[in-house]
């Protein structure tokens, strides 16, 4: 036994050295894989359960009711959608496809361009998976975080009008409005696609953007020394949110694409961007670094007084007077052709 221990202690001197540095190897890997986990464990609970912006109330809007189709997203699931037909009096203007926020539906798109229905323009509005009477799956909960399932409904959406369009004899040119996780979904379906013509957002927002700050915000509840998380360099946070979003695809089977990377490599097209000076859920510094990164022709209009979704509230005429001027400036200022009697649309 004697002997044994002395062996043992002679080991100990003679390799010191060597298990200093294992003993520091280990710490180094291990203290900072522990912190990591702990950072991610709870930025995971963050993205699947942060309840959504509370943006619109059941009186807000008076429903309108249009013709209702069915018609597949780019990875075959059923979606439901409507047309809702422009003043006739205005002549055809061209097609604007509404996006919805989510936890809405597709008939909420009344409340955004009522008056480009006065001006003219149809407006083809659908319900995103999860939502309405579109298809629900069983193996993906739809968040308010976009989705690369969501990107496909709206890719769905543009060849569905695209096919219209070209049946009903018109340029397939389209013009966008998107709100909120719709507004993003159709950036990141948009990116390349020369059908769109000109979009409109509402509340836009880049999912990595917006976890990145509330990373920084709840810092404090993931590190106890203060000094710590106060002095974490830019690169931690980047390697932070790459970990989180391998972990997001494998626990919640879906990627989340970013609007920051589509936006800088964006067909250049002319975009409006709308957003609310108090929105306390995407504020207005982030907002700002979409419209910086954005192609030309832009235009952002920040609404004094105005939460998430709420400039339509807020300011509703300047609304109206600047969503009808963007798309008639930018879209119906493009050749459209010259069929004045609105066809019927056909269910899909």
């Amino acid at each position: 036994m004697v002997l044994g221990a002395w062996i043992g202690w002679e080991f100990i001197v003679r390799n010191w050295a060597m298990m200093s540095i294992i003993a520091t190897v280990v710490a180094m890997v291990a203290i900072p894989a522990l912190v990591l986990s702990r950072y991610i464990r709870i930025m995971l609970n963050i993205l699947k359960d942060t309840p959504p912006p509370l943006s619109m109330g059941p009186l807000d809007f008076d429903r309108m009711e249009g013709q209702i189709v069915r018609f597949r997203s780019f990875d075959g699931t059923s979606l439901r959608g409507m047309f809702l037909f422009g003043d006739p009096s205005q002549g055809y203007k061209g097609t604007i496809l509404f996006c919805h926020e989510f936890a809405s539906d597709m008939y909420s798109c009344v409340r955004y361009t009522r008056s480009l229905l006065e001006a003219g323009f149809d407006v083809f509005s659908f319900d995103f998976r999860g939502h309405g009477d579109s298809s629900h799956q069983e193996d993906y909960q739809p968040r308010q975080w976009v989705s690369d399932r969501e990107v496909d409904d709206v890719h769905g959406a543009i060849a569905f009008l695209e096919d219209y369009l070209e049946s009903q004899g018109r340029p397939a040119d389209l013009g966008i409005f998107g709100i909120s996780r719709g507004a993003a979904a159709a950036i990141i379906a948009s990116m390349r696609n020369p059908a769109v013509k000109a979009i409109v957002t509402d509340g836009l927002f880049s999912t990595d953007a917006t976890l990145e700050m509330l990373m920084k915000r709840w810092a404090c509840i993931f590190a106890k020394v203060r000094f710590v998380y106060e002095n974490h360099p830019d690169a931690f946070w980047k390697f932070l949110r790459w970990v989180l979003f391998i972990c997001a695809h494998w626990k919640f089977r879906c990627r989340y694409p970013s609007v920051r990377r589509a936006l800088k490599k964006m067909t250049p097209r002319p975009i409006l961007m709308i957003h609310g000076d108090r929105d306390s859920y995407i504020p207005t510094d982030l907002a700002r670094v979409l419209y910086r990164i954005a192609p030309d022709p832009k235009s952002l209009w920040v609404v004094p007084l105005a939460k998430h979704n709420q400039a339509v509230v807020v300011d509703p005429a300047e609304y109206r007077a600047r969503t009808v001027e963007f798309f008639e400036h930018r879209l119906y200022g493009q050749p459209t052709g010259e069929a004045s009697q609105r066809p019927i649309a056909q269910g899909a």
